[in-house]
C-alpha cells in the first residue's frame, strides 16, 4: 500500500491502538509514510502526527491534509437516548462532510452490527447480504452513516468499505470485561440478551488497516467479529469457577441477540489471531490482577436499542 494514512476520530477506545498499529506496520514495511491521528482531543502515540479537529466544522475539515488512505472511526453511541440530535449529527452530518472532502481517497468506514435485526440463536449471525433492520435511534443513525457514504460513493465514485464491527474487546473494556467484573464484584448478570460476538481489538485493528485494499464503489460490506458465539450463561459460569465466586443471574433469558456472521472477512483476510478461549483467559487474568478498566460499560444487555 502506498501513501499516508489519516485516522479520523482517533481518540476513542480503538483509535490510539489502531494508530500505533499503522505506524508499526509502515515501519516494518520500510515505508516513510505519515500516520495522522485526528480528533478533538489530540492523542500521543510515538511516530504518529496528532491533529485537533472538530469534524462537524466543515472549515476545519477542509484544512486537513490530503491522504489517499482514510480510516473513519468517528461516531457517537452512548448518551444517544438523552441527546439524539447530537448522535444524528455525528453519525450522518459528519460523514457527508468527510465524504465530500476526501472524495479522492479510499475510506474504511467503521460501522456496527447494530444495523442488523436481533436474531434467534439457532439461526446464526446476520450476513452481509441480509437487509438492515436497526432497532433504536443509535442503530438507525448508524445505518444513516452507511447510507450517506453509499450516496457519495455513487455520486462521486468514492471508494469505501463499510466495516460492520461487533464488538471489539481488550483488557480494559468490552462485554467480557463487563461480565468478569460482575462476577468478581458479586453482581447479578442480566440475561435479557443471551449471547454475543466479540473480537480482540488488535485483530479488529488489523482487519481495518488491511480492508483499505478492498474499498470499492459501490461500497463493499464486511462483518468483523470473532468466529465464536458466546453464551452469557457460559461466560458467567467460566468466570465464577475461575474466581471461586458465586454466579447469580437476573431477568428472564431472552431468545434473540445481535449476532453477525464474519465468515466472509475471515475467508478474505484470515481468521482472528486470538481465539475466544484465549480472550476469556486473558480477561480472567486481568480481572484477578486488578487491572485497570476504562469504566465504560457496553450495556450488552440492552435489547431495545436505547443506549
Amino acid at each position: 500500500m502506498t501513501g499516508d494514512i489519516l485516522i479520523l476520530g482517533a481518540s476513542g477506545k480503538m483509535g490510539p491502538s489502531l494508530s500505533a498499529l499503522c505506524r508499526r506496520a509502515s515501519d516494518a514495511a520500510g515505508l516513510a509514510r505519515r500516520v495522522i491521528a485526528v480528533s478533538r482531543r489530540q492523542i500521543s502515540v510515538s511516530g504518529v502526527d496528532s491533529l485537533s479537529c472538530d469534524l462537524l466544522d466543515r472549515a476545519q475539515v477542509e484544512k486537513l491534509p490530503d491522504c489517499p488512505n482514510v480510516l473513519y472511526l468517528a461516531g457517537r453511541k452512548f448518551g444517544s437516548t438523552g441527546n439524539p440530535e447530537l448522535t444524528w449529527a455525528m453519525n450522518t452530518v459528519v460523514p457527508a462532510i468527510v465524504a465530500e472532502r476526501f472524495r479522492n481517497s479510499r475510506i474504511v468506514v467503521f460501522s456496527t452490527g447494530n444495523v442488523y435485526p436481533l436474531r434467534r440463536l439457532a439461526d446464526g449471525g446476520s450476513k452481509e447480504t441480509d437487509p438492515p433492520a436497526p432497532v433504536g435511534e443509535y442503530a438507525q443513525s448508524c445505518l444513516g452513516r452507511e447510507r450517506v457514504f453509499e450516496y457519495f460513493s455513487g455520486a462521486l465514485g468514492l471508494q469505501c468499505l463499510l466495516f460492520r464491527l461487533n464488538y471489539a474487546v481488550d483488557l480494559r473494556y468490552g462485554v467480557l470485561v463487563d461480565l468478569a467484573g460482575k462476577i468478581w464484584n458479586g453482581e447479578p448478570v442480566p440475561l435479557a440478551v443471551p449471547a454475543f460476538n466479540v473480537i480482540w481489538q488488535r485483530d479488529a485493528n488489523s482487519y481495518a488497516l488491511r480492508s483499505l485494499e478492498y474499498c470499492a464503489s459501490p461500497p463493499r460490506i464486511l462483518n468483523i467479529t470473532g468466529a465464536e458465539t458466546f453464551r452469557v450463561r457460559d461466560c458467567a459460569a467460566f468466570f465464577a469457577a475461575r474466581f471461586g465466586k458465586p454466579c447469580r443471574f437476573e431477568g428472564e433469558e431472552g431468545s434473540t441477540a445481535l449476532l453477525s456472521d464474519a465468515a466472509v472477512s475471515h475467508a478474505l483476510l484470515g481468521p482472528p489471531a486470538v481465539s475466544g478461549a484465549d480472550l476469556l483467559e486473558r480477561v480472567a487474568q486481568w480481572t484477578e490482577a486488578g487491572g485497570v478498566t476504562l469504566n465504560k460499560p457496553t450495556h450488552f444487555e440492552v435489547s431495545d436499542g436505547r443506549f
